[in-house]
């Protein structure tokens, strides 16, 4: 892929929803309705790690077994701390390969990337090798600092079916839990508190490219 605009990822991301919903059937869409609600019916903005609040610590381990902690990483600059579903999410691919062609951007912040999915390794390992991405890509396996941040949620029943049917989510996840988290992001400051959080129930919106470097030349 070319190097983007900044501006153009939610645009790339409502044409791939456009499409998606053109083709899709009434049962389809009122099941992807009633997940979103699911989720804002939880108050998971009222719960999660939000704008001023201190980021959580945690050490995670790379697709190669290679171990990252985020207090070393804050310590060397700010930190753009994101969740993506898995590399089957069709979305979530959009905005790896926008984050990455924005790596040059990021850096000249001083900043560096941190990516949690909860797929297992070896699954995104072949994320990572996919999009030829050159940021960490740590798994999260069965969200538990996603749960720390007051991010995870369980799909509804019949959406958690068609997942497991058609996606093979516990392959990816290494369980039935069923579980995923919020597609959420967060620029944590060299203090680790956070000075940026963009947190949607909906995963076909993800955080602006230029909304996180503004923030990060005011750091």
């Amino acid at each position: 892929m070319n190097t983007l605009d900044y501006t153009e990822l939610q645009d790339v991301l409502s044409a791939k929803q456009a499409g998606w919903e053109a083709k899709a059937t009434d049962a389809q869409k009122a099941m992807t309705t009633e997940n979103l609600q699911a989720i804002i019916e939880t108050h998971f903005k009222d719960n999660a790690i939000n704008v001023g609040d201190k980021g959580i610590g945690f050490t995670l381990k790379n697709a190669l077994g290679a171990c990252t902690n985020l207090q070393e990483i804050v310590d060397k600059g700010p930190v753009i701390l994101t969740w993506y579903r898995g590399g089957w999410c069709p979305y979530c691919n959009i905005t790896l390969q926008y984050l990455q062609n924005s790596l040059p951007e990021f850096k000249k912040y001083g900043a560096n990337l941190l990516a949690l999915t909860p797929e297992l390794p070896d699954k995104s390992l072949s994320t990572i090798e996919k999009h030829s991405l050159q940021f960490e890509v740590l798994s999260d396996v069965g969200n538990k600092v996603a749960k720390q941040y007051g991010l995870s949620f369980k799909l509804t029943d019949a959406l958690a079916e068609v997942y497991k049917n058609g996606v093979g989510l516990q392959n990816y996840n290494g369980d039935d839990s069923s579980e995923l988290p919020i597609t959420a992001t967060y620029i944590i400051d060299t203090k680790g508190i956070i000075q940026y959080a963009f947190l949607d129930a909906d995963y076909r919106k993800r955080a602006s490219i230029s909304e996180i470097i503004e923030v990060l030349k005011t750091l």
